[in-house]
């Protein structure tokens, strides 16, 4: 039995016996040669009250005509929808069929049939709730580098019981050719990626998605829970804008093509709709918001170094920078589309009774501050670029500039516009964000009000301020971080993990779990940090 298996669905396997267990385990050798096609198991996503987004994979020398069929059991005896799909070569031949006619707040299991008659994998996904919900748990992943580690978060994720979504908010995989990020050094033995070189064009971003797809624990979540996802950068290239990234040069070509291969990838191999930003209702209890905030209106972050190169007066530049270019109203992170869909869809989930809105979104949203003490928590043997940016951050931490530009701190404008639509709203809002590798608890103000909570969710893989100070405590880290910076309340800034989040009428329990390690496979948890906010309140509980 896969270790991963753990208690889910026990009563399910005493019912179903091993024949059962083979049916719903990832397929090894054998299972592989009679699935034929079906390469890279089974997903869902994009769920509605009353329909399931499904996917696979089925490779073959031409278009293959697939059926996709879902029964509220295992054994398919009757049939709750189904349909067909053709799984394209030209789009890589991966298939994605939405399924509708379905009852909500319920689970479903679902396959695809080929035409000789082999099936894929048995996946199980559900709807979402309609009217009164009386609890909904959510799971928050983010940042996963497979050269970094295993990923062992979605391997605990996919052995519980009590998980209805899990949530994606990007950084799914990374870009970088083998030997850079991580160095060869760094890499952990058995987790090398294809292709070797860095992602440029389509075949190379398809490629890449295919070997994560192959790793087991990936497979698995994938599997047993319906997924909602956006990308970040790293499914791109790193610190992606509207008009380029900081990891894309005039020598890898045109940045238009390399954007549109990027999001083509994205669209076949996630079980998403191919739409940039969408939202969900989970009956009466939260609208879960998923907006963009990478290549539709992003503006090139700003670049402290840049600013200050060739500056004598480097405090009066960054005293003028603070207080004039950095607080743009017309700088952009979502654009006004997307604000506006967001705004309004912030009014209307308030006005029709929901009690929670979500912002499912990709960056630090909480205000994060440089303390002075970090200055003495970089050795000498620390790459430049990390020496230039503590040093660079001394300055801007001075002058009232926050520590990342990359994140909503480098765009206050538009985090004051979001913020200020949500209390106009009166919104009890909850945002949840990835991207940094490390877990933070943020409470959200505007103009000197609650505006909301922050649930920041730590990597997957991706190591964080750990990796670059050895010699500090993570309490070290987190009481001068706490001390700089007024709105975070929590932080861990050394381990690897994921977050569970509890929606109850009246509060929101977030869990984050700390796996004990990722150089090696193995499940184990070495801690749950729980953090809870009342309905109403706008901030965390004392």
């Amino acid at each position: 039995m896969h270790p991963i298996w753990g208690e889910i669905d026990r009563r399910l396997l005493i019912k179903l016996g091993t024949a059962g267990l083979a049916a719903m385990a990832l397929p090894g050798a054998a299972e592989a040669m009679a699935a034929q096609g079906f390469t890279h198991g089974v997903a869902s996503g994009e769920p509605g009250a009353n329909s399931i987004l499904l996917w696979t994979r089925y490779a073959a020398p031409s278009d293959t005509r697939l059926t996709a069929e879902l029964s509220e059991t295992f054994d398919f005896a009757v049939l709750a929808g189904g349909g067909s799909v053709t799984a394209e070569g030209e789009r890589d031949h991966i298939a994605k069929i939405v399924i509708g006619g379905l009852d909500p707040g319920r689970w479903y299991y679902y396959r695809f049939i080929a035409p000789d008659g082999s099936a894929s994998p048995t996946g199980r996904t559900r709807t979402l709730p309609q009217g009164p919900t009386s609890a909904f748990t959510l799971a928050l992943f983010s940042c996963a580098n497979m050269p970094f580690g295993w990923f062992n978060a979605y391997g605990h994720a996919a052995a519980r019981g009590d998980i209805d979504l899990v949530a994606h908010v990007g950084d799914y995989l990374y870009e970088y050719k083998a030997g850079e990020y991580p160095s060869a050094k760094e890499a952990v033995p058995g987790r090398l990626v294809q292709p070797p070189q860095e992602l440029v064009a389509l075949a190379d971003y398809r490629l890449r998605y295919a070997a994560y797809r192959a790793d087991p624990d990936l497979q698995r979540l994938h599997q047993l829970f319906p997924m909602i996802a956006q990308w970040d950068d790293h499914e791109f290239a790193n610190d992606t804008w509207k008009g380029g990234a900081e990891n894309h040069n005039e020598g890898e070509g045109s940045w238009t093509d390399r954007k549109a291969a990027a999001e083509r990838a994205h669209n076949e191999w996630m079980p998403v709709a191919e739409m940039r930003w969408r939202d969900y209702q989970v009956g009466d209890l939260a609208t879960i918001f998923l907006p963009e905030t990478r290549v539709t209106a992003r503006d090139e972050p700003f670049d402290l170094d840049a600013l200050l190169k060739g500056k004598r007066d480097v405090a009066a530049t960054l005293k003028q920078f603070a207080e004039g270019a950095y607080r743009d109203p017309q700088r952009q992170l979502m654009g006004g589309d997307q604000e506006k869909w967001l705004f309004d869809g912030f009014a209307r989930s308030v006005k029709a009774g929901t009690r929670w809105q979500v912002c499912a979104q990709q960056i630090v949203m909480g205000a994060l501050f440089t303390p002075p003490e970090s200055q003495n928590w970089f050795g000498p043997d620390q790459p430049d670029f990390v020496q230039r940016r503590v040093a660079v951050a001394q300055l801007a931490a001075k002058a009232g500039l926050p520590l990342n530009m990359d994140g909503w701190d480098g765009y206050p404008a538009a985090r004051d516009r979001l913020l200020a639509a949500a209390q106009r709203a009166d919104a009890d809002l909850v945002t949840l964000s990835g991207d940094s590798h490390n877990a933070w608890a943020f409470d959200l103000t505007h103009d000197g009000r609650p505006a909301g909570i922050e649930v920041g969710g730590h990597s997957i893989t991706s190591p964080g301020f750990e990796a670059y100070t050895p010699g500090i405590s993570d309490e070290a880290r987190v009481s001068a971080l706490r001390a700089a910076s007024p709105q975070l309340r929590w932080a861990n800034t050394r381990d690897r993990g994921y977050v569970t989040v509890g929606f109850t009428p009246d509060r929101v329990i977030a869990d984050w779990h700390s796996v004990a390690s990722v150089r090696s496979h193995d499940l184990a948890l070495t801690g749950t940090h729980r953090m809870t906010a009342a309905r109403g309140r706008r901030t965390y509980d004392a």
